[in-house]
């Protein structure tokens, strides 16, 4: 098979925004799913905690661009995803969340062996799968939320932020996946009043990236503003800015 040189821009080929969002719970994770549905193609959320009252109180006009489908089992989260490789009716593709799926994936493993290492590295090597499979569906922005670990060095006395998947080899293997790694942080002013913000870039303490380069170390939390910051494509003066509006569980 004869070689193909290509320049730098002919190798590198844009096919969507591919960002992996952890926080704790309340910090807004199913909202932020939320948060692109202004394109004229809808954003699909694909809802594996059952968690969507966050969503009620949302705009009409934003209601109107969000669909939900229910997956809690890994043989409905692989319907869907045959169903997207060959439609391209969403704007944005948001899986929440990925812990969750992971932990039903583990729970199965575990039925089918007894082995504790088997199990764990099965869901490994599914898990692994599936979300490259996702991350890599043709034209679609893919937003996959994920719960938040601490991990506490006490030689150093610093305490890190990771996203929490089960088991070492999902944990540590995530983050590779994505170009970008936003940690959803909730922050207190001197008053006492509440913000929402997503780190982009690790700090000591946060673990986070931005593969585009264009993003500040503190945004929004606001898919659609992303997106136009990192490929502008988008209108600034549509798109909101929910870390002024206050919190709403997600």
């Amino acid at each position: 098979m004869a070689v193909k040189i290509q320049t730098v821009d002919e190798a590198i080929e844009f096919n969507g925004i591919k960002v992996l969002v952890y926080g704790l719970l309340g910090t807004g994770k199913t909202r932020l799913c939320a948060t692109p549905a202004k394109h004229e193609h809808p954003v699909l959320i694909i809802n594996a905690e059952g968690g969507l009252r966050s969503l009620k109180n949302i705009p009409d006009e934003q209601k109107e661009f969000i669909r939900v489908v229910k997956a809690s089992s890994f043989g409905e989260i692989d319907d869907v995803y045959e169903m997207l490789t060959n439609s391209h009716d969403y704007a944005w593709v948001c899986l929440d969340s990925i812990s969750e799926i992971a932990e039903v994936v583990l729970a199965n493993e575990k039925k089918n062996t007894t082995d504790g290492r088997a199990a764990y590295g099965n869901l490994a090597d599914i898990m692994m799968s599936m979300l490259r499979a996702f991350r890599d569906i043709p034209r679609y922005n893919v937003c996959m939320s994920a719960k938040m670990t601490r991990f506490t060095d006490e030689i150093v006395n610093r305490t890190s932020y990771w996203p929490l998947m089960p088991g070492k080899t999902l944990t540590n293997g995530i983050g590779y996946l994505f170009d970008q790694v936003c940690a959803l942080r909730v922050e207190e002013d001197a008053e006492g009043n509440l913000s929402r913000w997503l780190q982009t870039s690790r700090d000591v303490q946060y673990e986070a990236k931005d593969r585009s380069g264009l993003l500040d170390m503190f945004e929004p939390p606001d898919l659609y503003m992303l997106e136009n910051k990192i490929i502008g494509t988008v209108p600034d003066e549509t798109a909101t800015t929910e870390s002024e509006e206050g919190l709403e569980n997600g």
